[in-house]
């Protein structure tokens, strides 16, 4: 079985009726997103994308966001029944989480893990691994899929601990951000020039045709594969 999946950082900031324009047409069987809001009732994807049939699991924390608290995190959604969920905490300090789901695919489960790590402006950070490291402990061997934003770049020791065990399913390695230079006030991006959001698999599972989508609702990119069941 072939299946869509995409996978965004639809940004707190960003432009929401585009974002869910963007979703609606996407025929996606599988969506992870971040930078998904709990405290912002004008911004709730998760009931649009439930209206139209996406099943979710949702790990939202609270953040400091310059001059103000935010409670966002990554969401899973998917067309196909989510069998089991749960939620994770992936560090202690500068708290990040998963969303984890098991997705009921005709007889088999695909273990789908949505996430978004620490941003540190791409630079080192110990805690940042720590949170690579805390996630990848948490994927099965086998059929499985890992997405999100990790605020790394293809050489950071972040995305090679990711890589020691999973597939990256973009061999070009093709920037996705920023598309705003106020997508980071500190880093002030002034193109897309910069890699940060990923797909990754187990061995198993087989990738093609992906792709980084096109979108101006977001200082992210979209990013999309197919995978072969």
């Amino acid at each position: 079985m072939k299946l869509k999946v995409l996978c965004w950082n639809i940004w707190t900031d960003g432009k929401f009726e585009e974002v869910l324009e963007f979703l609606k047409t996407s025929e996606a069987d599988i969506i992870g997103l971040e930078e998904v809001q709990t405290d912002e009732p004008k911004r709730n994807v998760i009931g649009f994308l439930g209206n139209l049939g996406y099943d979710h699991v949702f790990a939202p924390v609270k953040k400091d966001w310059g001059d103000r608290i935010i409670s966002d995190g990554p969401a899973v959604f998917s067309k196909h029944r989510i069998a089991r969920s749960e939620t994770y905490l992936l560090s202690n300090s500068d708290s990040r989480a998963a969303a984890g789901a098991n997705v009921q695919i005709g007889s088999d489960i695909l273990h789908v893990f949505g996430t978004h790590l620490l941003h540190t402006h791409q630079k080192p950070s110990e805690v940042q691994e720590e949170q690579a490291k805390n996630l990848l402990a948490l994927v099965p061997k086998e059929k499985s899929i890992v997405m999100g934003d990790f605020n790394a770049e293809p050489e950071s020791t972040a995305i090679k601990i990711l890589e020691s065990r999973l597939a990256n399913a973009d061999p070009a390695l093709a920037p996705t951000w920023s598309v705003y230079p106020e997508g980071c006030m500190v880093c002030k991006p002034a193109d897309v020039s910069i890699k940060l959001d990923y797909i990754f698999t187990t061995a198993d599972i087989k990738t093609d045709n992906f792709k980084v989508e096109k979108s101006m609702a977001s200082d992210h990119l979209p990013v999309s594969v197919t995978l072969e069941l």
